[in-house]
């Protein structure tokens, strides 16, 4: 049974905004005439947000990029549908990771674009490096779809930076419980050096040692290293029951030298930087039984329309089959809360669609629930106030930005090294 708590590509697919006119035109080249008989259409406006995506196409973090723009993409696709007051545009970037700084030329890239809001990043050390570029100098939305550090709760973002994933507080209880009930009573860390990686490692000693266990060694690293034999050795002395991973795409290098070490596989464990698929990168079998934590609603929960619809409008338009589906509801919702945010607000501005957010995810209270865009949109548009449910999650995003209605997903590597929902 799974565990809940509470708590790229490089294709675009851009909507143009449609600006719908009624005009008179004279025939032939006499000048029309007006009586008291004709009737003037008004001018049909709807509003026109754009938005742009800062997520992993590049950078250790890139199998976290097809899925979460593949989700971008839907909600592009469903809120142009409904045809309900929101022309969405989305320009697609790359968040890269602090190794290659891809950032560093795309978010300027993307606020010259005049976007109202950017969807990312993937990475909460990321994000810290344009948050404030994004928030307080250019005063435009932040929302991330699995930023995870708690550091965003009380960082001072001009009430511009949301996210619908929880923040690691809620991870890291799931994951020092998960180890506790699972029997082990000492555990070591590898930690990547950065906010998510001290954020989730602090947590989870947190809820382990409560639960009665011993953290007793967390060795670190930076972004870019290659070598971890030293980290490795630090670990394997203090002979651990248990190993966690704090990683992104460094896993397929250090969980490899700790098992030709001598660890056991089923006593490692992953987060969500490093819950991929490793059919590819490992040998059958090598971390079957490992285990590991992902916060969202377990794969195997999501919808099998929304997974269909996904990976139809991502494969079509160049885009390899979906093997991960993680962050991919998040990432549909930060889409979805937006354009329902400018919606209420009756405006495109950043500021103002911020002041909305809490009301649309059904924080404020008092709203009717819908779970779809058309359906939140029908409320607003009659005068409603609308309370989304999303397919993340009830979401509900407080005064700080935060979701406080998620779930966290425990899942299991199978034979292949590939994550299922961990049934035990």
């Amino acid at each position: 049974m799974s565990v809940l708590s509470k708590a790229g590509s490089g294709f675009a697919i851009l909507a143009a905004s449609a600006l719908v006119l009624s005009g008179c035109a004279a025939a032939d080249d006499e000048a029309a005439t007006t009586t008291e008989d004709d009737t003037t259409s008004a001018a049909v406006e709807s509003l026109a947000l754009k938005i742009g995506t800062a997520l992993p196409v590049t950078g250790n973090l890139a199998f976290l990029g097809p899925p979460e723009e593949a989700g971008v993409l839907l909600a592009q696709a469903d809120v142009n549908a409904a045809d309900a007051g929101i022309d969405l545009e989305v320009v697609l970037g790359d968040s890269g990771d602090t190794d290659n700084k891809a950032y560093e030329t795309e978010i300027p890239r993307l606020l010259n674009e005049d976007v109202s809001a950017i969807v990312g990043a993937a990475s909460s050390g990321v994000s810290f490096q344009f948050i404030d570029q994004v928030t307080k100098e250019a005063g435009v939305i932040q929302i991330s779809p699995a930023n995870t550090s708690p550091n965003f709760t009380d960082y001072d973002d001009d009430g511009l930076y949301f996210r619908t994933a929880p923040s690691d507080v809620l991870q890291g209880e799931v994951l020092g419980n998960l180890l506790a009930a699972d029997g082990h009573e000492t555990v070591a860390m590898i930690v990547i050096n950065d906010a998510y990686g001290t954020g989730l490692r602090d947590n989870a000693t947190l809820a382990f040692e409560a639960a009665g266990g011993s953290v007793v060694a967390t060795p670190s690293y930076n972004v870019g290293d290659t070598n971890f034999t030293s980290q490795i050795n630090e670990m394997l002395a203090e002979d651990p029951d248990a190993i966690v991973v704090l990683a992104f795409d460094e896993t397929k290098t250090i969980v490899p030298a700790l098992i030709d070490a001598g660890f056991s596989n089923s006593g490692l464990y992953f987060t969500d930087g490093n819950l991929a698929d490793y059919s590819a990168d490992f040998e059958a079998g090598l971390i079957e039984g490992s285990k590991g934590t992902l916060p969202g609603p377990p794969a195997d929960t999501i919808s099998d329309d929304y997974k269909e619809r996904a990976q139809a409008l991502w494969t079509e338009n160049g885009g390899d089959e979906l093997t991960s589906w993680a962050y991919s509801t998040e990432s549909y919702d930060a889409v979805v809360l937006l354009a329902l945010a400018a919606l209420a607000a009756g405006s495109t501005e950043p500021a103002d669609m911020a002041a909305k957010m809490s009301e649309v995810s059904g924080f404020s209270g008092g709203g009717t629930k819908c779970g779809t865009f058309a359906e939140c949109a029908e409320i607003i548009n009659g005068g409603g106030v609308a309370d989304y449910d999303g397919l993340s999650g009830g979401i509900a995003l407080n005064e700080a930005g935060d979701p406080t209605e998620t779930a966290i997903g425990i899942y299991e590597f199978d034979a292949d090294n590939r994550p299922q929902t961990y049934q035990g």
